[in-house]
């Protein structure tokens, strides 16, 4: 049986999907964790996001040149074995052209050897890790979402870095956290920094006391500036944990990468502050952007959030792709998005050909406090261009 299982996987793998015809839906599966964790929340911006994104790029008809367009979607519930249940129901079972998602890095791990067993696009977006992209992953994936060495590259331009700087650095004990730091270092060499700890946190920590107090012996001795680098997601507000503790006492700073709007508003702490982030609705000036923003405000009664503008930079590059491939198949797929640019509310986007990583621009801000406004404002110092930050090529297809 076990002989069986295995040739039948193995053929259907080879089959591949059948070539759409003339007014064939495609199907596209949006597969994202939906219950049983903080990171919820980004995955319901990512929802919106794409399915702003799939109106905006079809003009309201949601038909790219005669297919319509079928969204079918999967809860992963932030579990492994579950998302690969339901990526491989998707593509064998739904009979999907492409997937997208998902949200945390280690559940979107174990789902990109699915996308090669069935030769099928995994178009990953919302999750960061570099190793998504690295050596581990395939021809068959593709990423809209930026990655760690842009979070850790424009977060270490807006630090300034010299021979002056000493950072120690908090992240989480997964590969959203070990790839960022691993790409933080990076970007701070040749310029004369020492990082001088890394502490690494289990998801879903709440108490910081032991480790703050390892992060500030690191540094307290060091004469020159003195930083913490807080890189985490989902976690119970590190940075106000470490600021109760009171670092200035020692001359230490905190810096850290924005967040969603929610998150935001525990930010208005730490007015002045320097970071980078992925998104503000308020940062980017193109004709996508505005509708977006007028769009969301409309409906929601709020401003598009970080995720949000993700989900929709996901559904434009699907749609283009769909546009330009000269068969919808996955090979057709492939040849039309490897080094394809489209725009998005960030501006351009553009997919490497070595790895599948979209390039993208980031923005450095500065911490503004406005009381009249929920969350701390991440006001634009720069756009970082992908010219200004040099981004590893995670594996060569």
């Amino acid at each position: 049986m076990k002989r069986a299982m295995t040739a039948f996987s193995v053929a259907v793998a080879m089959a591949g999907p059948a070539v759409a015809q003339d007014g064939d839906p495609v199907k596209i599966a949006l597969i994202h964790g939906m219950s049983g964790s903080p990171l919820e929340a980004f995955s319901k911006q990512t929802h919106t996001g794409f399915e702003l994104g799939l109106e905006y790029a079809t003009g309201g008809t949601m038909e790219v040149n005669g297919h319509p367009i079928e969204v079918i979607y999967k809860d992963t519930q932030f579990k492994p074995d579950v998302a690969r249940a339901v990526l491989a129901e998707a593509y064998g079972d739904d009979e999907v052209l492409l997937a997208v998602g998902a949200t945390s890095s280690g559940v979107t791990t174990g789902m990109l050897p699915i996308a090669e067993e069935y030769e099928r696009i995994l178009l990953v977006e919302p999750a960061v890790a570099d190793s998504l992209t690295g050596p581990e992953s395939n021809r068959y994936v593709f990423k809209t979402s930026r990655n760690s060495s842009m979070d850790m590259q424009a977060q270490a331009l807006a630090l300034k870095p010299d021979e002056n700087l000493y950072v120690a650095t908090l992240a989480e004990d997964y590969a959203f956290g070990r790839d960022g730091i691993a790409a933080f270092k990076s970007a701070l060499e040749g310029t004369g920094a020492t990082v001088v700890s890394e502490e690494y946190v289990a998801q879903g920590t709440a108490d910081y006391t032991a480790v703050g107090e390892r992060l500030f012996n690191a540094l307290k001795d060091q004469d020159g500036r003195k930083v913490i680098l807080i890189y985490v997601a989902g976690s119970g507000d590190a940075p106000g944990k470490l600021q109760a503790m009171d670092p200035s006492r020692f001359d230490i700073e905190l810096s850290f990468g924005g967040n969603i709007l929610p998150a935001m508003a525990g930010y208005k702490r730490f007015p002045g502050m320097e970071g980078a982030v992925y998104y503000y609705y308020e940062a980017f000036e193109n004709e996508i952007n505005d509708w977006l923003v007028e769009e969301h405000m409309a409906r929601f009664d709020g401003p598009p959030d970080f995720f949000t503008a993700g989900g929709m930079s996901a559904a434009l590059a699907v749609v283009k792709a769909i546009e330009t491939a000269e068969t919808l198949d996955t090979e057709g797929l492939i040849a039309a998005m490897e080094g394809m640019s489209w725009d998005t509310p960030k501006g351009e986007m553009t997919f490497r050909p070595e790895d599948h990583q979209a390039l993208q621009s980031m923005l450095h801000f500065k911490i503004r406090v406005d009381d009249d406004v929920e969350w701390a404002i991440p006001e634009k110092v720069e756009i970082i261009t992908p010219d200004m930050m040099d981004i590893p090529v995670g594996r060569e297809n």
